[in-house]
């Protein structure tokens, strides 16, 4: 199973405080399809593709997504939103877009690196392309248990931990 990863980067903040973020996008996009693409959440398709935009928070917050009037970290938008739409292959999973001022801030106040965050971020994004989501406990519950697992094989600390 492969990913492909449209990335396109607004600004040269990212660029800036990360030199390698292409390489850091690409891996953290791919560990989530490869561990997340399992189970009940296993699509048939022997390749996917996902757009991750890199911009700032201006453009992140130019409109209310959830009814929240604020930037946020990272948002998903998923192609497929309906159970009965065809799968094809490779499959187009989404777009995925990550503010980078929230991002940056998220990090320091958590005490861990741009870099991790971001990572993280990433990888949230793309297990809710694939369908996870966070609406109730349980389901909290499951993608938090996939997102630590991720992480740690990629030598990161659980962020949910207090």
């Amino acid at each position: 199973m492969t990913l492909k990863v449209a990335l396109r980067i607004d600004g040269a903040a990212w660029k800036k405080e990360l030199p390698d973020v292409k390489k850091l996008v690409k891996t953290a996009a791919t560990a989530a399809w490869l561990a997340g693409n399992t189970g009940d959440f296993k699509l048939p398709v022997k390749s996917a593709e996902v757009s991750v935009l890199l911009t700032d928070d201006a453009a992140v917050h130019a409109k209310a997504y959830r009814g929240i009037d604020r930037p946020t970290n990272v948002l998903s938008f998923a192609a497929l939103d309906d159970e009965d739409e065809p799968i094809v292959d490779p499959l187009l999973l989404g777009d995925i877009a990550v503010a980078f001022e929230t991002t940056k801030r998220e990090a320091q106040d958590q005490k861990i690196s741009t870099a991790g965050h971001l990572f993280h971020l990433i990888v949230h994004g793309v297990l809710h392309l694939i369908g996870y989501d966070h609406m109730t406990d349980a389901d909290a519950a499951e993608m938090e248990a996939l997102e630590i697992k991720i992480l740690a094989r990629n030598g990161m600390d659980n962020p949910y931990d207090d």
